[in-house]
């Protein structure tokens, strides 16, 4: 994300997985403080799904062809059987995700959220930062969603 507060300078914020470079896994901790920020319609849907660990409406949220893409390896997940094996392990650890919602940049397609990750499911987690990019179908669903972080799930 790059973001210009003024005429002279530039703050650059990163959020992509170091587990490539060095097969390591990095505490990222927050780079934004929580904010009021809101996104509404599906994404808005999608979050409170995630956070309530609810399957069926977390996928239902996506368009029949839509995908989540890991931020390791991009693991692609497409289609509602994808998708349900894909939250169903998320969800094994006891509980939804719990994503602070810190900044959200629109353009009426895609939602980018920088967010921190503070709760899976019945694990506590050392807050960590992360983005989020959700792209709209013309049905008003996810046709994507790809997520930048280094946040390992808790064993189930």
């Amino acid at each position: 994300v790059a973001e210009s507060p003024d005429d002279r300078s530039v703050v650059f914020r990163t959020y992509c997985s170091q587990l490539p470079v060095d097969h390591r896994r990095h505490v990222r901790p927050p780079i934004l403080p929580p904010a009021d920020a809101r996104p509404g319609d599906v994404v808005e849907r999608y979050l409170a799904a995630l956070r309530a660990g609810d399957t069926d409406a977390v996928v239902g949220t996506f368009a029949t062809d839509g995908y989540v893409r890991e931020p390791v390896e991009a693991r692609v997940h497409r289609g509602a059987d994808a998708l349900r094996a894909y939250f169903e392990g998320c969800f094994s650890a006891g509980g939804g995700v719990d994503l602070q919602q810190c900044a959200i940049t629109d353009d009426g397609t895609r939602c980018v959220l920088e967010y921190n990750c503070v709760g899976w499911g019945r694990t506590p987690v050392t807050p960590q930062a992360g983005l989020g990019v959700f792209e709209r179908g013309p049905d008003g669903l996810l046709a994507a969603a790809r997520l930048y972080d280094d946040i390992e799930a808790p064993p189930p």
